[in-house]
């Protein structure tokens, strides 16, 4: 056991030297310096510590403090010697027993090399020689070992070449990866160096073939194929790589799959026509030819289409095969391999992501660089539509495809399409006013069941939504559950295919081959309605009242039937609807409108504005043609309503061009107004509306009205299909041209069926018959008047030619009714002026007054079926006045301003003498003169 140091190296050996205590005191404070080092010369360095002055007793009292110092820091090391002193003593131990242990080995020692010298003296060299020969015998086994993988590693090339032929990568690197594996090996050969590189060289070159492999992706994915290549480059550690490469070949496909489908059609397009083909560089959309142009579109799209299906296709496998991939990372033990694979697919995932977005952007820059560059207003409507058709597809695929919309596409498409169609729309315009101008209002016989989705142009709302539908003949309602075209051409076809009679796949079977649709014996019983014999009941269970729509009641009489045949003229024709040739071309053109208003809904608002132009300018014809007279209003009948006026105005104001000045307009506002509008049409020559015998046009008036009645259904029953695709803040205008514009077309009957009405029947005739009689008589007549079987009897004339007219054309009942209705009222307010022009009339006069105006009620309720009759009590109030008292008379006239002004003081100047002195006469002239005041 080695002496203790002391003083030692430092105060922490000693555990609380610092706290040392000696008799009465304790040292609290000592130089660290005195167990600094062994070599320490304490007297020196007191010595040199003393002051030049020495003070004995500071001296002494300096040496005390020393001695003091010492003698606790002795008294701690004695101390801590006691305390140490049984570790001592087993380290003691411990030391003679490893010299013991020492000492038996030394023994050991001492006999193993006896016994080896043994052994060195009794082996003989022919021992000796057998264990050399075997080891060496062993060293050679090994060196053929090692030969024959050398030897395998020289043919690796040639199964290296047969899988990638085979396109098995991932075999072909694992066997690469583990040829320079065994290569490193033996690379203390001098053969094997040469044979890493030409290993290093095969791996590069599989590696350019896998990426050959990978390009053949973005055209035609085949899941088997990429799962090779897939595991490929995980076994090359270049996942990430491998997704960077793909995106590239992907973007290079996309420019690659437009120019060769474009420079297909042109070298075909130059060929044809032994042109020079242009360079590769210099390739442009104008060199297809516009017969070309929808085929090679079609084939553009399907070949985008295949790429687009590509990368869906490989975004499926990542989300299949990843997550499988993750779930069996997740059950082994390395979690630094886990989570370097869930970084791995976690940057995949993202990159396909992203991808997404950059892909459909450059599908879209292609195809508006290659093909939506040109001027697709040189296509004629239909080819124009399919056009739009087709980009519209392109357009759901790429919603599709990335969820975003399609800005490039939509923009270029919808500046063509608003071009496109003002232009076409004005087209049809004038086509329009051509045709109205033509039209000579004959009956277009249609079936019965005639409905708008039975034209061709309508067949896009009723076909049910499937892949090989085109957008623009897809309904407007979708499903619950809607399938994407990914789902549907995942496992093959294309949404691009072209049917080879796209145009013409569609058959119309809407016209009757005459006037009636049913059998002859149907026919012939509504022939045979006036006969005695009882009606069939067939006729009585489609009995319908036209103007309520309300069911037929089971029973009805034959008397009833009779009856309501009085204002019916169409029950000996079908009931189909009344429209012109006109109004299907009308119709056939809403559709049209609806089918690229379908296809391209940001451009809706412009196609609905479009679509009501063509039913105001239908509208504002018929008005002109059958409507307009400037003394309707003059009557006082309120004719035309406030709403139809209205109406009028406005399509007059901003539609029809009324300036027949072919000087050029003042300024560049003025123009651009004048070409959005139309010039008024006018009524063909060939209609005549002059002739009485055919109650002045009745058969042309009716056509014409209904049909625009008929019109207006069609776009009520359009409505809900233009409110689904108009955009929100436009819907303020489709519900102002409902309200305002469709619904007014039914008011247009009573203007136009009151020229026919005040012409049909002779009132001046009337007028002149009445004037003769003598009203100032002193007896009580019981015979009437012969004006009245004069009226009457034009009542039974305007009867029979409303039912010649209803031969040629069925007359609703409510056309009928309005007729009957414009008739009788001015028939009674005929009956009042020939009254009002009454000089003298006598109490017996206006009881004779009574009498014939109820011959007449009597006579004409068994010739119609209307009730109450019109304007009956403004006949009967008036001639009830006559026996008025002065105060009554007075307040009569200012509650019954119906009457005109002629007529009340008439009725005044009549009463004088009777009843109504002149004072009296004074008064209530005074007071019918402030009744006219302001009408003057």
């Amino acid at each position: 056991m080695g002496r203790m140091k002391f003083p030692p190296e430092s105060l922490s050996d000693f555990g609380a030297l610092e706290n040392l205590r000696v008799p009465g005191k304790v040292l609290t404070h000592y130089e660290q310096v005195y167990f600094s080092v062994d070599s320490f010369d304490i007297v020196k360095y007191e010595l040199e510590k003393l002051p030049p002055v020495l003070n004995l007793q500071e001296l002494e009292e300096y040496r005390d403090k020393l001695k003091q110092q010492q003698a606790a820091v002795s008294k701690k090391v004695a101390d801590l010697i006691l305390e140490k002193q049984p570790a001592y003593v087993k380290e003691l131990e411990r030391v003679t027993s490893l010299q013991t242990g020492l000492q038996l080995a030394a023994v050991i020692c001492t006999n193993g090399r006896r016994h080896l010298n043994i052994a060195k003296e009794g082996f003989t060299q022919a021992s000796l020689g057998l264990l050399a020969n075997q080891r060496k015998r062993q060293l050679l086994i090994g060196l053929l070992k090692s030969l024959r993988t050398i030897k395998t590693l020289q043919r690796t090339d040639v199964r290296l070449s047969e899988l990638l032929e085979e396109e098995d990568y991932p075999g072909a690197i694992q066997l690469c990866l583990e040829c320079q594996k065994a290569a490193s090996t033996f690379k203390h050969y001098s053969c094997i160096s040469e044979l890493n590189s030409k290993l290093q060289d095969t791996l590069e070159q599989i590696e350019e073939q896998l990426d050959v492999a990978l390009s053949k992706i973005c055209k035609n994915f085949d899941i088997n194929h990429y799962t090779k290549v897939q595991q490929a480059y995980r076994l090359l550690g270049k996942t990430q790589t491998a997704m960077d490469q793909l995106h590239m070949h992907f973007t290079q496909a996309i420019h690659n799959t437009v120019f060769q489908v474009v420079l297909g059609y042109v070298e075909t397009m130059c060929r044809k026509h032994r042109y020079k083909i242009p360079k590769s560089c210099n390739i442009k959309i104008s060199h297809v030819t516009p017969d070309s142009y929808i085929p090679c579109l079609a084939d553009l799209c399907k070949a985008l289409w295949e790429v687009m299906l590509s990368y869906y296709r490989t975004m499926e496998w990542h989300e299949k095969y990843d997550n499988e991939d993750d779930s069996s990372a997740s059950e082994g033990n390395n979690m630094v391999d886990t989570e370097e694979t869930n970084f791995h697919r976690g940057y995949v995932k993202k990159k396909l992501e992203h991808g997404l977005t950059r892909i459909w952007q450059d599908v879209q820059l292609k195809v508006k660089t290659y093909l939506l560059g040109t001027d697709l207003s040189i296509f004629k409507y239909d080819d124009f539509i399919f056009v739009l058709d087709i980009i519209s597809r392109l357009m759901q695929v790429g919603e599709e495809f990335c969820g975003s919309k399609s800005e490039v596409l939509q923009e270029s498409i919808r500046k063509q399409s608003v071009n496109y169609f003002k232009n076409y729309h004005r087209t049809r315009l004038d086509e329009l006013r051509m045709f109205l101008e033509n039209e000579t209002w004959e009956l277009c016989p249609v079936k019965s069941n005639f409905s708008i989705l039975q034209l061709h142009e309508f067949k896009f709302m009723e076909q049910s939504r499937s892949p090989s539908v085109s957008p623009s003949k897809q309904p407007v309602t979708t499903s619950s559950k809607t399938v994407t075209l990914f789902e549907q051409y995942c496992s093959g076809g294309n949404p691009f295919e072209i049917p080879a009679n796209h145009k013409d796949e569609e058959t119309e079977d809407v016209l009757a081959s005459n006037g009636y649709e049913s059998d002859e014996q149907e026919k012939s019983a509504y022939q045979e309605y006036d006969s005695d014999s009882d009606v069939p009941e067939e006729l009585k269970r489609d009995f319908v009242d036209e103007q309520t729509g309300d069911a037929p009641v089971k029973s009805v009489s034959r008397e009833t039937l009779k009856s309501r045949k009085k204002s019916d003229y169409s029950l000996n024709k079908v009931n189909a609807p009344i429209l012109t040739n006109t109004t299907l071309n009308v119709i056939r053109l809403v559709g049209k409108y609806m089918q690229m208003m379908n296809i391209l809904k940001p451009i809706a608002f412009d196609v609905i504005h479009f679509m009501s132009q063509l039913f105001d300018y239908y509208l504002y014809a018929i008005y002109t043609f059958f409507g307009r007279n400037d003394s309707l209003e003059s009557t006082g009948l309120g004719l035309s309503s406030s709403r139809l006026r209205t109406t009028l105005n406005r399509i007059q104001e901003s539609l029809i061009d009324l300036e027949v000045s072919a000087d050029p307009p003042a300024t560049l506002t003025a123009a651009e107004e004048r070409k959005e509008k139309v010039p008024s049409p006018h009524l063909s020559h060939l209609v005549v509306l002059t002739s009485g015998d055919t109650l002045y046009g009745l058969a042309e008036r009716v056509i014409a009205t209904e049909s625009l009645v008929f019109l207006a259904e069609q776009f009520e029953f359009l409505q809900p299909h233009l409110d689904a695709v108009m955009p929100a803040v436009k819907k303020p205008f489709l519900q102002q041209f409902y309200s305002q514009t469709v619904s007014t077309a039914s008011e247009l009957r009573k203007p136009i069926y009151w020229i026919v009405a005040g012409k049909a029947i002779d009132y001046e005739q009337m007028l002149l018959l009445m004037a003769n009689v003598k009203w100032d008589v002193k007896e009580i007549m019981s015979q009437h008047n012969i004006y009245v079987d004069a009226l009457l009897k034009e009542f039974e004339q305007f009867n029979r030619r409303l039912n010649e007219v209803s031969k040629r054309v069925r007359i609703p009942l409510p056309v009928s009714n309005i007729l009957w209705e414009h008739c009788i009222r001015l028939a009674n307010r005929t009956i009042v002026e020939g009254y009002a022009n009454v000089k003298k009339c006598s109490n017996e006069g206006r009881a004779l007054m009574q009498l014939d105006f109820q011959q007449f009620l009597m006579k004409l309720e068994k010739l119609t079926d209307i009730r109450p009759i019109p304007d009956k009590e403004f006949v009967e109030t008036y001639i009830k006045a006559y026996y008025l008292t002065e105060n009554d008379m007075e307040r009569w006239i200012k509650e019954h301003r119906e009457y005109s002004t002629k007529q009340l003081t008439n009725l005044v100047n009549v009463c004088l003498g009777s009843h109504i002195n002149k004072k009296a006469r004074q008064k209530l002239l005074a007071a019918i003169d402030d009744i006219d005041r302001p009408k003057r």
